[in-house]
C-alpha cells in the first residue's frame, strides 16, 4: 500500500498501487462519484 493525497478533497489514503502522476488519485468517498457508469451487461 503507498500513501496518496486525494485529487478532489485532499485527504490522505492508501492506495494498493504507486501513484506515478499520471492519472488522479480519489480516496474512498471520492471515487464513488467519480468512477465511471457502468455500462447494462448484454448476454
Amino acid at each position: 500500500m503507498s500513501d496518496a493525497t486525494c485529487a478532489d478533497c485532499g485527504k490522505e489514503t492508501k492506495v494498493p498501487f504507486k501513484p506515478d502522476g499520471s492519472r488522479p488519485v480519489y480516496c474512498s468517498e471520492c471515487y464513488q462519484k467519480h468512477r465511471p457508469a457502468r455500462s447494462p451487461r448484454r448476454y
